[in-house]
């Protein structure tokens, strides 16, 4: 059976990866808007962790309402749920076996409803798997110091295959450098650079 991963090219969703690796033929599979060439960086990571690698490409319409919903609000939270709701309707609709991401139990966004997950199953034919859902983030971190070489650094300079450097971008080019930040709070992001000797 095979499965189509949501990646970024960060920690959580190559956690992911190697949970699922055992059951599934695992596909990295970064969403892009095309707005940015940070899906770059996820296929690096895809590449240093050994799984095929596949861009998605999303609606930039879908984008640009994230944009403005992030703007309205003052905070990413539900512009980016709405950037991740998109990416797993285009993914199920693939051709996979099953979809997946690497959303945990404490995430605050992105997350997935039952009622999603099950709607998304049922309308595509597909199982949605969730790996991480019963890891909190202190279990995350201790698995990911054990099996993966991860770079940490600010958000801004370290980028990555996910949503928010092109959601970012998009900000930066219809409303400032400053609003940016003024929706984006500073924090440090992670990319993955390959797999702890030995594995």
């Amino acid at each position: 059976m095979d499965v189509g991963l949501s990646f970024s090219g960060g920690k959580d969703s190559a956690l992911a990866a190697l949970v699922l690796d055992s059951f599934y033929d695992v596909t990295l599979v970064c969403g892009t808007f095309g707005i940015t060439d940070d899906a770059d960086h996820a296929a690096e990571a895809a590449a240093a962790l050994g799984y095929p690698f596949e861009r998605l490409e999303l609606d930039e319409a879908v984008a640009h309402e994230a944009v403005e919903r992030m703007v309205a609000d003052g905070y990413p939270r539900n512009g980016i749920q709405r950037v991740h709701d998109h990416a797993l309707e285009r993914l199920a609709g693939q051709g996979f076996d099953a979809i997946a991401d690497g959303t945990r139990r404490d995430d605050r966004v992105p997350t997935v409803s039952r009622a999603k997950a099950q709607s998304l199953e049922d309308r595509y034919g597909v199982d949605y798997l969730a790996p991480l859902s019963g890891f909190g983030r202190g279990a995350v971190d201790a698995l990911v110091a054990e099996q993966l070489e991860v770079e940490v650094g600010p958000s801004e300079q370290l980028p990555k295959g996910d949503y928010e450097a092109e959601l970012r971008a998009l900000i930066r080019e219809e409303y400032g450098d400053e609003r940016v930040h003024e929706v984006f709070p500073d924090h440090d992001q992670t990319r993955v650079v390959g797999l702890r000797d030995g594995e």
